[in-house]
């Protein structure tokens, strides 16, 4: 199906569906009795059966996959048809969602989005991170701005009409997205359901360490999925290198996060990252049965920290 906002938006108008997602989170809040829904990022896990992974994460207290459905993770987007299905039923046999998802979709025109999108949300994937745009210098930032504006708009598009929301991570660096300002021009007046942002506190404080709140407040509204990790910085001949830490042991300044985020009413998923190693080099000789309890030792305690602050 070749997608274009013009026609969309005629073709909806007509039969009524351009509205919100009535059912897409209408039958319960992301907040339970436990505090937020929490999905792990599945990155670290990837390279284990689904099994595995599963009955890891719901040992450790996850409540569902935020699933690497792109190039080299848990799925590729040219067998989200074949593979899809059997992860997420995999994750009901745990009681684990799988509502959440990690792509590295940028535009309606790659022939691989629309599958996606359409299977995911079939399967009940309500909500899935866009890939990283860059800034072309040789067009200008303005310019890039404007090609960027134009790509999301279409994916707003088919969004809605297979009922799936994007979320654009900031991620520190030169790309657009690490100031926030940016993302938030262009996502602004975007139907929040169809195009929002993947707010993740340990890059939105690598990138404004006191300014942080500021660009929170901004977004509060655009936020669809909350990124939580935390990291510190080490000094590497003159120059900072952020190091990835467990929760708790950087410079995120959860508590001030989670208040505010309660404040804001910001009653979104968690999307949890573990960027550190899970397992040392040689604990990875360690059998299965070993590596799980480490493995799920380690997730437990990072979750009962987030259940701990949100609810402080």
């Amino acid at each position: 199906m070749k997608f274009s906002r013009r026609k969309f938006i005629k073709t909806t108008a007509l039969t009524g569906a351009f509205l919100p997602f009535a059912d897409a989170y209408s039958s319960e809040s992301n907040m339970s009795r436990q505090g937020s829904k929490i999905y792990f990022f599945t990155k670290p896990l990837d390279k284990y059966e689904t099994e595995f992974m599963a009955e890891t994460l719901a040992m450790a207290g996850i409540d569902g996959f935020d699933l690497t459905v792109r190039r080299g993770g848990k799925v590729e987007p040219e067998r989200v048809a074949e593979d899809l299905p059997g992860v997420v039923e995999s994750g009901k046999k745990y009681n684990l969602a799988t509502h959440l998802m990690v792509t590295g979709i940028t535009g309606t025109e790659d022939k691989q989005t629309e599958a996606v999108l359409k299977t995911a949300s079939a399967l009940g994937v309500r909500h899935y991170r866009l890939g990283y745009y860059s800034y072309d210098y040789s067009e200008g930032v303005t310019k890039s701005l404007d090609n960027i504006k134009s790509r999301l708009m279409d994916l707003s598009a088919m969004n809605r009409h297979y009922k799936i929301q994007a979320g654009y991570q900031n991620h520190d660096g030169a790309r657009f997205g690490a100031p926030l300002w940016d993302l938030w021009g262009l996502i602004k007046d975007m139907p929040v359901e169809a195009i929002s942002s993947q707010y993740d506190i340990r890059h939105a404080i690598a990138e404004g360490y006191r300014s942080w709140i500021i660009a929170l407040h901004l977004l509060s509204r655009n936020i669809g999925s909350i990124a939580i990790k935390d990291f510190s910085w080490q000094l590497d001949n003159g120059r900072a290198r952020a190091i990835h830490v467990p929760l708790g042991e950087g410079v995120v300044d959860f508590n001030m996060f989670f208040k505010t985020r309660n404040e804001l009413k910001i009653d979104v998923p968690i999307s949890f990252h573990i960027e550190y190693p899970l397992l040392s080099q040689a604990e990875e000789s360690l059998s299965l049965l070993e590596k799980q309890k480490i493995i799920v030792s380690k997730i437990k305690k990072e979750v009962q920290f987030i259940r701990d602050h949100e609810t402080a």
